[in-house]
């Protein structure tokens, strides 16, 4: 009996994996119940963990800040159903943590048992544990394609607000075909691409507007009228 190829993970610019999914909101069918969205896939360890507990109660309680992004949340850990419910049941009636409480977890959230999905997106990694999903990250454009792949140790929790901004990030540089510098928020300056020639490099330094700067001819900033 032949072995099976293993699968390889998607990488930045591949097409998401498609798949069909039971979830604490019903069942989902991905990509094509997100059409025209971005998305957040992301896997946990393990039901009734602590980490994973203060990461639910943070996504859900920005889960409309995600939705004014035009993005939806997606959870997926190896537990059954049934754990889910009774997960997110306890998060609602009994976890109160940093001012939040009586958190309702409205996302769905994959029962992968099997860990068929967690193997497509390369969740699971032996080094780190070969029953649970590492704490994954993907960012999938309205046009299925993977744009970000986060990845974390088992022992640490994600930053929310990163996931949010970096998805900022990249609609703004997707809409005004722009970059953003290091630490870049909301509001600051961005990156202009790096000029074709010598010709355009001249100019672009020696041109003077007043929404636009250049430390030198390869890097060039404009300020955010927004």
């Amino acid at each position: 009996m032949e072995e099976a190829e293993p699968t390889r993970m998607p990488l930045i610019g591949d097409e998401a994996p498609s798949f069909k999914a039971t979830t604490t909101q019903g069942e989902i069918n991905f990509p094509k119940d997100y059409k025209g969205k971005w998305v957040v896939l992301f896997s946990h360890p393990a039901d009734f963990t602590p980490v994973c507990t203060t990461e639910f109660m943070t996504f859900a309680t920005m889960e409309d800040e995600f939705r004014e992004l035009n993005t939806e949340l997606i959870g997926l850990s190896i537990d059954g159903i049934h754990a889910h419910i009774a997960w997110l049941r306890t998060i609602k009636e009994k976890i109160e943590y940093k001012g939040m409480k009586d958190v309702e977890v409205n996302f769905p959230v994959i029962a992968d048992i099997k860990m068929e999905i967690a193997k497509k997106f390369g969740m699971v990694q032996p080094g780190a544990s070969d029953t649970q999903a590492v704490r994954a990250v993907f960012i999938i454009d309205p046009k299925n394609k993977v744009r970000a792949i986060l990845y974390y140790p088992l022992s640490n929790g994600r930053n929310m607000d990163e996931v949010k901004r970096l998805i900022i990030a990249m609609q703004k540089s997707d809409a005004e075909q722009i970059a953003t510098p290091a630490n870049w928020q909301p509001g600051d300056d961005v990156i202009i691409p790096p000029p074709g020639s010598c010709g355009m490099a001249k100019e672009r330094v020696e041109t003077k507007e007043d929404d636009k700067y250049c430390l030198d001819w390869f890097i060039c900033f404009k300020k955010d009228k927004k």
